[in-house]
């Protein structure tokens, strides 16, 4: 059973044990109805409601989302908890999620453990809380505080949550305080539903719009959520809870609901993957760092928040003492964000050596250094030499050949590609790059790694630009092909921002430097090669105006005290090179910018796929999600691809391949699954 029933003389303790992860789904409720049952035949004078383990209960089974409603539902289990004949106390013995805390909600007192955690993140799943979160809530802690909870989805601990009022007590041992608890002092504590409505707070409902509309813009559940939070002021219980059940139901199973339900799995399983790859011989402790650039510094400085021991190494003094002021400049950073302990403790904390004579031995050494194979293989057979044949080399290399990088090394096993994302003390995602000679267990220490730094990390195999910049590529060739065609940067970029990117292709290129992407395209040669349609215009800008982006206050943007405008003088660029071309520009629409983008992104997406870089279409959408901005409620372009339909997506990529066979083949896989009716899950396994 689900839920276990105990009765000792007057009091009945319920224990919720749900493994694997203690959600709620059918299983328990039907548990909880049954276990209710005879906790009310035995004429106990109070219940106590808690969980197993460090879990109250966890949420909701992700696993239900897509199943229709089932009976006995959450709402009846609360509503039946709440006019129970004797008080039921929740003894909250740590985590409480979303339903989990629904179901606290509805004792008569709550009772936590000093390291319990509270939070509503329905919101996060395209969903409002569905049985009953949006209507106590409110009347237990007021609106504003509701608001943070429910519609930002913050998670507490205990001494937020006794400070808000959300729990009554906190106690080491929470069942025995609930049973100690007098009768007299119990019967202070109304249900929660029969407490007044809470008093109206119009200046938190609108700072609640305003930062949804900031940090969760496209969101639909957000703003459905502070509607019925601001609502429990004026409608009676009843009225709350039917707007409420009614939203619930209307967001479950919508197009926002599963591509963000969909995104949580994958997270869970990337997160799940260094299990099964090879018996890892403990967690890394020491670590040196090649380059303290903006990248090395920000690896140097995560390594060590978790208290790996750190070496930056560099190549002379005056190097020397720029990675220091970097590292000083994090931790500085740190410290006004409350966020570490003094810099100068931490520029002690990472010795700065120049070369490699005396190195500490570390248990893996990550090479951070410029773009260039020469150097870069200079820095790993230097290493090779410094340190013991036991340390894992790692490459956070953007688009190199890791099975180049590691010729000629001791132990090519222990190489690994770990491709950061900048910054990378912020940023969560990890290439996880497998070489053609990694060992299963250095990948599996490595993953461990990326857990521990709080990381996301997804593994993929070795192609120019790995998964992600692979696919930038791709659509940022797209979205130049469209320029020549008659769309200009500012147009593409505003229809890419109203999809949800979080910035244009012009506008990344602008922030990250147009000679960044310059020295790509020279090195794969794109002017002299046949195979794909080469665009000049953006390497005539480079070329022929020296315009870089931001840094030198003009790209493909101009850039001055009016901030960011379109520039006359790329858009006349532009539409001359399309004349140079023989092009008769056409006008292109946000919906047809949006749509031949996004099937740019899903066809690189599958012939990745079908090389067996990546793993799993899930695995290409988690990277474009956490390293690109690609909006997180719409899933990602795999996932969206799906959703709209293989076939439909084969007819569109057949349609412009017509016109544009260079910019536009056609992966096989993508034929199979149509043929087959496969998914692109299944036909990753068979590639």
């Amino acid at each position: 059973m689900s839920a276990r029933t105990e009765i000792s003389g007057d009091v009945a303790l319920i224990t919720i044990d749900n493994p694997p992860l203690d959600t709620m789904n059918i299983t328990l409720r039907k548990d909880l109805v049954a276990a209710l049952d005879a906790v009310e035949a035995a004429a106990v004078q109070r219940v106590i409601l808690t969980g197993s383990g460090g879990t109250f209960v966890a949420g909701a089974d992700v696993k239900e989302g897509d199943a229709p409603p089932d009976v006995p539902s959450m709402p009846e289990i609360i509503a039946r908890i709440e006019g129970f004949p004797v008080p039921v106390i929740a003894a909250i013995n740590g985590v409480a999620l979303g339903e989990g805390l629904e179901l606290a909600l509805g004792c008569r007192m709550r009772i936590a453990t000093p390291d319990a955690t509270f939070a509503f993140p329905a919101v996060s799943l395209g969903l409002v809380p569905g049985a009953g979160g949006t209507q106590r809530l409110p009347r237990l802690i007021g609106i504003g505080p509701a608001l943070e909870l429910i519609a930002q989805g913050r998670t507490i601990g205990s001494d937020a949550a006794i400070k808000l009022g959300l729990v009554d007590a906190v106690e080491a041992d929470p069942v025995a305080a609930a049973r100690t608890i007098a009768p007299s002092a119990l019967s202070e504590y109304p249900a929660v539903s029969a407490r007044p409505a809470p008093a109206a707070d119009d200046d938190a409902v609108s700072s609640a719009v305003a930062t949804a509309s900031r940090k969760q813009r496209g969101q639909v559940a957000p703003a459905r959520a502070i509607a019925l939070v601001a609502d429990s002021a004026r409608l009676s219980m009843a009225e709350g809870l039917a707007a409420e059940r009614a939203a619930f139901l209307e967001l479950r199973g919508s197009e926002q609901n599963l591509a963000l339900q969909h995104v949580f799995c994958a997270e869970r399983a990337a997160n799940a993957r260094s299990r099964g790859l090879g018996a890892a011989s403990g967690p890394l402790a020491t670590a040196v760092v090649v380059g303290g650039g903006t990248m090395g510094a920000g690896i140097a400085y995560a390594l060590d928040t978790i208290g790996i021991r750190v070496t930056l190494v560099e190549v002379d003094d005056a190097a020397a003492a720029r990675t220091r002021a970097n590292v000083i400049r994090l931790f500085d950073d740190a410290v006004k964000r409350g966020k570490a302990r003094a810099a100068s403790a931490g520029e002690a904390r990472i010795p700065v050596v120049v070369g490699y004579d005396g190195l500490p031995a570390a248990d893996i050494a990550i090479e951070a250094v410029f773009e260039d194979l020469a150097v870069k293989r200079q820095v790993f057979a230097a290493l090779d030499a410094a340190l013991p044949e036991t340390t894992i080399l790692a490459t956070n290399t953007s688009y190199l050949d890791p099975n180049r990088l590691n010729e000629g090394l001791r132990a090519p096993q222990r190489f690994v590609g770990l491709h950061f994302f900048s910054p990378a003390h912020v940023m969560k995602l990890v290439e996880v790059i497998r070489a053609r000679a990694t060992a299963p267990e250095t990948l599996a220490r490595v993953l461990e790694l990326a857990t521990r730094l709080g990381k996301l990390p997804v593994l993929a195999g070795v192609c120019d630009g790995f998964i992600g910049n692979r696919i930038l590529t791709r659509y940022r060739q797209a979205c130049d092909v469209m320029l020549i065609e008659g769309a200009l940067p500012d147009q593409v970029d505003a229809a890419l921002r109203e999809f949800g990117m979080a910035m244009g292709p012009y506008e990344v290129q602008d922030l990250s430097g147009l000679d960044i992407a310059y020295a790509n395209r020279k090195r794969l040669g794109w002017r002299d090669n046949p195979a794909i349609r080469y665009i000049p215009i953006a390497d005539r800008i480079v070329e022929e105006t020296g315009r870089l982006g931001r840094k030198t206050g003009a790209g493909w943007y101009d850039y001055g005290s009016s901030g960011q405008t379109p520039s006359a003088r790329i858009n006349a660029l532009v539409e001359a090179e399309s004349g140079r071309a023989g092009i008769t520009r056409r006008s292109f629409g946000p919906d047809e910018i949006v749509a031949r983008a996004m099937a740019a992104m899903a066809s690189e997406g599958l012939a990745i796929l079908q090389e067996g870089i990546a793993d799993s279409p899930a695995d290409i959408d988690l990277v474009l999600i956490h390293g690109y901005g690609f909006p997180r409620w719409r899933g990602g372009p795999m996932h969206m691809a799906e959703r709209a339909g293989l076939a439909a997506l084969l007819a569109r990529l057949e349609r412009l391949a017509v016109e544009d066979p260079l910019s536009w083949p056609i992966p096989e896989i993508l034929r199979r699954a149509v043929t087959e009716g496969r998914s692109l899950t299944e036909l990753a396994r068979t590639e």
